[in-house]
């Protein structure tokens, strides 16, 4: 790739995004290890089988939110920029950017030899209609908000300017021209975002609702193309051969299996039917690590449960009034014994979480941002004694009033365990639970909806920055499962999101994570750890601690 030929403000923006990046890769040695880089060119019969585990509810790079169905996208299509190793950005569908000296205007070439898999090229209007498509609030993309760095984004996803006004100028076919809100120092980070990759309008228009269901109209410009598609069984993917780096894409094919069940598909590992597992049952991490099988990586995401404090139209008055003072929510909060869960169920490193946004994202001084406490999970006694103290003041004194809660989780995994030592912990301050569970398509979208009542969940950072934590709070946020509302949240937010000085920033999100951990619609367990195995000839992956796995230069001896 061309080296990037920026100006002086873009270096210093780049190298603000490096100051808080992370180096995870599969090439080192965590879930993220196996061996980078070298190989030789593609050569027949390199297959590689891959479990990811969850049947994805949607491929459509636009609607997608699942970091497991984000694997399978970033390996079909590319946007603009990539991230290396190290998460940082590097050119991708884009050969050149330039930045203004304000930070405001990015100007992007496109590489002429880029394509879609049918051999039709890859133009600057891909890349509008993408995002437009994305700001239609028609569309009902969940992660709309990612592109409202973009000037006037926002207020065209509100109906308040016309699509002219937003910052998204064809030059020509290889010409972008992109204007901001603001300074954001990480925007060619979100460059590689799922959302921000490239659509084809005639093939999207003209199957809006299926286009991403079938192997004849997912169209794609990444290193592999969907050839075949076994509801519930797999996504079977080829080299791309029009893609414009097809020559250093060493598989012939990459077979996405969709086993659900954690031990059968390490079993098939075990047995050789099977390169790679995403997950791994939690009583074969140890013998796996030692066998050389499994590896575990830090991942920057937060394992937590949503409390529904603002989608209650299917809530009972006696849960809505509980779930809806936050003295219960706290008092809940405070009764998860974290060390347990970690200790007999995740069994994987994890740190128990005493904030939301996660450990290894850094201030410019190097500093952690997640330095503050906001609880001790360690300390149960002393937590237990206070989520009493807490119920008693909602006028809940040892339980009494309060309805029996319903406690969601997705079928899949180790989900179950970890609620029912919730539901032990909680039973401990006189709360009692019901337990109930969907598979993972049906589960989400019934979050989404609303219809809930406290439900397991987990965020993985779509970029460095604590803004990819925090700004899902933000009153109707896509991704705001809980409803949360919170007005002072929100301009905090706001104001952060356009604040060019990094002390003022940092300390804007800082006060907003107050705000939220006081008021707790969330209730964060654990910071995750990645956990995933495969076999020692399979070499060249990497593994993103923000969860997507890139098998572009994947390869088995």
């Amino acid at each position: 790739m061309k080296s990037l030929k920026l100006k002086k403000l873009c270096a210093v923006l780049m190298a603000a995004t490096i100051s808080t990046s992370l180096f995870i890769g599969c090439g080192s040695d965590d879930k993220s290890t196996g061996t980078s880089g070298s190989g030789s060119a593609a050569t027949s019969g390199q297959d590689l089988m891959f479990n990811l585990g969850e049947d994805p509810e949607t491929i459509d790079p636009t609607l997608n939110t699942s970091s497991g169905a984000g694997t399978i996208i970033v390996n079909a299509f590319e946007g603009l920029m990539l991230l290396d190793e190290s998460e940082q950005p590097t050119y991708g569908a884009a050969e050149n950017m330039e930045v203004s000296e304000d930070g405001l205007v990015y100007t992007f070439k496109l590489r002429q030899d880029g394509k879609w898999s049918d051999g039709e090229p890859v133009t600057a209007n891909d890349f509008k209609y993408s995002w437009m498509r994305a700001l239609d609030k028609a569309t009902a993309a969940e992660y709309s908000y990612q592109l409202y760095y973009i000037k006037n984004a926002e207020k065209f996803y509100n109906g308040e300017v016309s699509a002219d006004e937003v910052g998204i100028k064809v030059v020509d076919d290889y010409t972008l021209e992109v204007t901001l809100e603001s300074p954001t120092s990480y925007f060619p980070q979100l460059l590689a975002f799922p959302t921000y990759a490239p659509l084809r309008e005639d093939i999207v228009s003209a199957n809006p609702e299926g286009w991403a269901t079938s192997p004849e109209t997912y169209i794609c410009n990444g290193p592999f193309k969907l050839v075949k598609w076994d509801m519930k069984d797999q996504l079977v993917f080829e080299r791309n051969e029009n893609y414009w780096d097809a020559s250093n894409v060493k598989l012939d094919s990459l077979t996405f299996k969709l086993v659900t069940d954690e031990t059968t598909a390490y079993s098939e590992l075990k047995a050789g039917n099977f390169d790679m597992v995403n997950s791994v049952p939690t009583n074969e991490i140890q013998p796996g690590k030692e066998e050389g099988l499994v590896k575990i990586s830090p991942y920057l995401g937060t394992y937590f449960f949503a409390i529904n404090v603002g989608k209650q139209d299917t809530l009972n008055d006696d849960v809505k009034k509980a779930l809806s003072n936050k003295l219960v929510r706290q008092a809940l909060n405070l009764a998860v014994d974290r060390q347990e869960i970690i200790d007999n169920v995740a069994k994987a490193e994890q740190v128990p979480a005493y904030s939301f946004v996660p450990k290894g994202i850094f201030n410019e001084d190097g500093s952690e941002f997640a330095d503050k406490e906001y609880y001790d999970p360690t300390a149960m006694d002393e937590n237990i004694a206070k989520a009493k103290e807490l119920l008693k003041e909602a006028g809940y004194e040892n339980g009494e009033g309060l309805p029996t809660f319903e406690l969601m989780y997705n079928s899949e995994g180790a989900h179950k365990d970890i609620c029912q030592i919730i539901q032990q912990n909680w039973a401990e301050i006189g709360v009692n639970v019901e337990l109930t569970n969907q598979e993972w398509a049906v589960f989400l979208n019934t979050r989404q909806q609303g219809d809930y009542q406290i439900s397991r969940h987990g965020w993985i950072g779509d970029y460095v920055d604590p803004m990819t934590f925090l700004d899902m709070w933000v009153t109707g946020g896509g991704n705001n499962d809980c409803g949360f509302s919170n007005a002072e949240y929100d301009k905090l937010i706001s104001d952060a999101k356009v604040e060019t000085d990094a002390a003022k920033r940092t300390e804007m999100l800082r006060k907003a994570e107050d705000i939220l951990m006081d008021e707790m619609p969330i209730i964060p367990i654990y910071y995750y750890t990645n956990v995933r195995a495969w076999n020692d000839n399979v070499k060249g992956i990497q593994c993103s601690t923000l969860g997507k796995i890139y098998f572009k230069g994947a390869y088995k001896e």
